[in-house]
């Protein structure tokens, strides 16, 4: 890997072109270099993964409004949506915000976290609407999704964009962008193009995920999608962006995050080097906000001690910053203690999340959210006594640049009535690669086999499948049916 210093410039300060950061991605992503097997291997896991949590939603009202919407834009030649069929095509860019809202809606894919945090599992939506359209190969598409992680990945591990209550969407856009890049072998200077206009019209603000949190928390991705497709193919028509996006004086850098003074460290692959940093981003076990997943984990082991719930006096939970700011009782939002709460609210209430599966003994992405399970009396009373603390430590550990030592965790401590004490930590979800069950192929597909249940036939379920694992022979046509359809 390179290390890029990017800055904010003058506008008097000449400098090349091949010095801004959107010219260094859209070399990355020009750059034909082999997928590697594993790499190859793990992006056919997350399209199945995505797939399970988009079926799952299949009737939720966002994705029925967005289904709706798209539907409005038929193309023969298309792409296809969750749950229709090859026979139903609509244009590349509405595909993408369909099938992107109901892959986010439960909350339920793959995640990375670092210096910012979202899910490059984002990603996949808009390059199989593109890929389908425009009758590209499994491999090309592949290669697509390799880069749209590699890119997405590097820039959430070096550009923080929630401290400045800016969403998480704007790399999710220029992840995209580069990733259709690829998979279409465009030119740099297109991609480059399509990458500044990208980032120009993602920035948006962070009142998506705060308070009482609506259904446009699933949606904010897909519509990044939306445009990075649209800006695509708009510079594919040989027009042109602001520029430079990143280091512009009345640009990104300068006036949305650090300020004029800012100076930040971005990693890329060398010419040549494999893109493989998909291996950096884990799945999840459980539908809820990923800093939730190795504190339900926890609860479930925990139960068992804690016997009666009723003589529960306190709980503190000690956490990174990010977790107690964001899910925890640092975000300062009554709302995360509400029963009346919408659904994703309370998937981004770690207090509540923490109370239901300590009651529970498991975890449901529709049976843990309902409006009868939050105004449970007892539960109410357990979630109160619920509170979370940053710390140190567990903010070192997350903030590692080590893979191998960034946790995700933290330890919890639980007062009885009787004055007894019991503590317990977690470094990882067991799902977590560094887990105690890290998800394997066969459990993406027991995942998909558990979700899709009901909603797709078993034959269905076996012909994607078989499909999906076959993905890097299958040409243009085969395309159409990487979408698995839903029963009538």
């Amino acid at each position: 890997m390179q290390t890029h210093t990017v800055r904010v410039w003058p506008s008097a300060e000449a400098h090349p072109r091949e010095d801004e950061l959107a010219w260094k991605i859209a070399a990355v992503a020009a750059d034909p270099v082999a997928v590697d097997d594993d790499v190859a291997a793990m992006v056919v896991n997350r399209i199945i993964d995505n797939a399970s949590v988009a079926l799952a939603s299949i009737n939720r009202s966002p994705i029925v409004s967005a289904r709706a919407q798209a539907l409005a834009h038929p193309r023969s030649g298309g792409a296809t949506l969750f749950g229709m069929g090859p026979d139903v095509q609509i244009h590349a860019e509405w595909a993408a915000w369909t099938n992107g809202t109901a892959v986010r809606e439960l909350d339920f894919h793959d995640t990375f976290l670092h210096q910012e945090f979202g899910h490059p599992g984002d990603n996949i939506c808009p390059l199989i609407a593109v890929a389908q359209q425009k009758k590209c190969s499994g491999a090309d598409l592949i290669r697509g999704i390799a880069t749209a992680y590699e890119v997405h990945v590097n820039l959430m591990k070096s550009i923080r964009l929630h401290s400045h209550k800016i969403d998480h969407v704007a790399h999710t856009g220029v992840g995209a962008a580069a990733g259709i890049g690829a998979m279409l072998g465009l030119a740099p200077e297109v991609i480059y193009q399509a990458i500044n206009h990208t980032l120009h019209v993602c920035c948006a603000t962070r009142q998506s995920r705060k308070g009482q949190i609506s259904s446009w928390k699933s949606a904010a991705p897909a519509h990044s999608s939306k445009l990075a497709i649209e800006e695509v193919d708009r510079a594919m028509r040989g027009e042109t962006a602001p520029a430079p996006i990143y280091e512009g004086e009345d640009s990104v850098i300068a006036w949305l995050l650090d300020g004029p003074d800012a100076e930040y460290q971005v990693p890329l692959p060398e010419a040549g080097e494999a893109k493989r940093s998909i291996l950096e981003t884990w799945t999840k076990a459980h539908s809820a906000e990923y800093q939730g997943q190795a504190f339900i984990d926890l609860a479930l082991r925990l139960r068992g001690e804690i016997g009666d719930m009723n003589g529960v006096s306190s709980i503190v939970i000690r956490t990174n910053n990010h977790a107690h700011d964001v899910i925890g009782s640092g975000a300062n939002d009554p709302q995360k203690y509400s029963p009346d709460a919408s659904r994703e609210t309370l998937d981004h209430s770690l207090p509540y999340i923490f109370a239901v599966a300590l009651e529970d003994g498991s975890w449901h992405h529709e049976a843990s959210y309902t409006k009868e399970r939050a105004h449970r009396a007892e539960t109410v009373a357990l979630w109160q006594k619920i509170t979370t603390e940053a710390d140190q430590e567990w903010e070192r550990r997350y903030m590692s640049d080590d893979p191998a030592k960034r946790a995700y965790g933290g330890a919890v401590e639980v007062t009885l009535a009787d004055g007894k004490v019991l503590k317990d930590e977690i470094a990882f979800a067991d799902a977590h690669p560094l887990g105690a069950k890290p998800f394997e192929f066969e459990d993406y597909v027991a995942k998909f086999r558990s979700l899709a249940e009901g909603i797709a036939s078993s034959g269905e379920q076996d012909r994607f499948i078989d499909l999906v694992v076959g993905l890097k022979g299958l040409d243009g046509a085969a395309l159409s049916g990487l979408n698995p359809a839903a029963d009538a």
